[in-house]
């Protein structure tokens, strides 16, 4: 069988199989297979088993389990509303000071878990009903939590950042680094937008917080806080490595809710480490999956039969290579989990990149923050499914209010594409 019948055989079937609801592992390992067995039958099945095995061996993949840990551990306890507490008393009085606020919990919320699922459930349920009782319409509502819980792809501990880094060679640590720039960027548009739909809406402000109430909030928020500081300066300052981070991270969330505000209990500890290795299972088999179904589209050429002249012509003009990756990636991650996109198509552009001579840090960051995107855009953002099942509301519901927040993030994207140091400052300073 030729390449582009092979090609299109894998392409018919992997969307049925997606369509007949198989989870995303099936279609990639089946993928692989038929194309194995289409195009390379000498080839041993041994052969892919490696590739697999291969995917999730890598050292830095144990902070993937850490930071899951970490954020499951914070959810059953208080630190995600002791946040939300500390943001309402300082900014909830200005125009729009809900709305910011909740877009400002959610990225302190993926500073300290990594997870834009996991900051949709933590802060989406306590802030959606304040923000629908304060006069703003439910769709703007869950669009707001939704995409503002996507900079925790952005925020270090971003699992994103560090899948990008294993299949790429780049350091994890510089994009920890890196990808905070973007996400700041990102939170004070968000806040901007909000500040004009309060203002057009002519919603109320909140009472303003006194200064002692202020000073209580921070005094309880403030050990909670020390996430991003154990997280960021400890990598910034070469103290821990990513994974050495992670499992800091692990031990203090234990410590804040067990041991200071006891909200958790050991009994409650195997319930969330089932959640934990549930999640977990569930990263690596995509990870594995992917591997495989990389490498076997790679050995099958099939990248260059497809991109092959339009990569080599992108090669030689860095932004109108890093405006294919961009769309690319985002395009991927409307339809497909990002970390299945970042495994398939990072190991597709590698290449060019390199051609092209391009920054792999500012790369990457351009990349998770597609993902970033694609989680909170239709049709199949994994963010938007979280949103349905936690709030219950309707997919169509759901996803209304979402389309001025993706042009915000697309106006991002194109500001990184052009200014390439808003991700790349941090990193240079510590070079």
């Amino acid at each position: 069988m030729s390449t582009p019948d092979a090609a299109l055989l894998v392409g018919v079937v992997m969307i049925v199989l997606l369509l007949m609801g198989y989870p995303m592992m099936v279609p990639l390992t089946a993928g692989a297979l038929l194309l194995m067995a289409a195009k390379f039958s000498g080839l041993n099945e041994s052969t892919l088993i490696q590739q697999m095995i291969g995917g999730v061996e890598q050292t830095v993949l144990v902070a993937v389990p850490m930071f899951i840990l970490a954020a499951d551990v914070m959810i059953k306890g208080h630190t995600a509303n002791r946040l939300l507490d500390l943001v309402s008393k300082f900014v909830g009085h200005i125009r729009g000071g809900l709305p910011v606020t909740t877009a400002v919990s959610c990225t302190l919320f993926g500073a300290v878990s990594g997870s834009t699922q996991a900051t949709v459930v933590a802060m989406g349920r306590p802030l959606r009903p304040k923000l629908i009782e304060a006069g703003y319409t439910d769709r703007f509502a869950i669009a707001l939590i939704i995409n503002a819980s996507d900079i925790a792809l952005l925020i270090p501990p971003s699992i994103g950042m560090i899948i990008y880094g294993v299949v790429s060679g780049t350091s994890v640590g510089a994009l920890f680094i890196a990808g905070i720039g973007p996400g700041l960027m990102i939170l004070v548009l968000f806040a901007i937008y909000c500040y004009g739909i309060s203002v057009w809406k002519g919603i109320p402000v909140l009472p303003k917080a006194s200064w002692p109430e202020r000073l209580v909030a921070l005094k309880r928020a403030s050990l909670a806080t020390g996430f991003p500081v154990i997280i960021i300066g400890g990598i910034y300052t070469g103290t821990f490595s990513p994974t050495e981070a992670a499992s800091m991270s692990v031990a203090y969330a234990l410590f804040l809710e067990m041991v200071l505000y006891r909200q958790v209990r050991p009994s409650q500890l195997p319930e969330i480490a089932l959640s934990t290795g549930m999640i977990t299972a569930v990263v690596f088999i995509l990870v594995a999956a992917g591997m495989a179904f990389s490498w076997m589209i790679s050995f099958a050429q099939i990248p260059s039969l497809l991109l092959g002249d339009m990569l080599a012509e992108a090669s030689q003009h860095p932004y109108q290579l890093l405006i294919l990756i961009a769309v690319a990636y985002f395009v991927g991650c409307m339809f497909v989990d990002p970390i299945v996109v970042i495994l398939v198509l990072t190991p597709i552009f590698s290449p060019a990149i390199a051609s092209a001579g391009l920054d792999p840090v500012h790369v990457g960051t351009l990349v998770v923050l597609q993902a970033a995107i694609g989680s909170a855009t239709p049709p199949f953002g994994c963010d938007i499914f979280t949103a349905v099942a936690i709030f219950r509301r309707p997919y169509l519901e759901v996803i209304r209010g979402t389309p001025p927040f993706v042009l915000i993030l697309l106006f991002s994207t194109a500001l990184l594409i052009m200014f390439p140091q808003i991700a790349l400052f941090l990193p240079d300073l510590m070079r």
